[in-house]
């Protein structure tokens, strides 16, 4: 369960900075008519951070594929070589939160 969690936390967070990216070089474009020596040494700097963000971005979106795809695997494996315990898992889940919105 704790794997999932970090799952959609990891997605979230790849999902938030690419926000973070797209909103950054649109400013970068927005700015691009703006004179002045020390504004073009920041744009430069600005665009050498982003294009590592991306990079280190897409690197962490594929470990985070790669995890994911693990996980499957493993789960997989788990199931199909203790069918039993995991029907028997599910069932109990299933009950344990038919229980819960049962209460409602």
């Amino acid at each position: 369960m704790e794997r999932i969690l970090d799952k959609v936390t990891g997605e979230q967070l790849i999902t938030d900075f690419k926000v973070v990216v797209a909103d950054a070089e649109a400013l970068l474009k927005a700015t691009a008519g703006q004179g002045g020596e020390k504004l073009a040494e920041v744009r430069a700097k600005a665009e050498e951070s982003l294009r590592v963000m991306k990079v280190r971005l897409a690197e962490a979106q594929e470990a985070l594929i790669i995890k994911t795809k693990e996980a499957a695997k493993a789960t997989d494996e788990y199931v199909h070589e203790n069918p039993w315990k995991a029907i028997g898992t599910a069932a109990g889940l299933g009950l344990l939160i038919g229980w819960f919105m049962g209460r409602r």
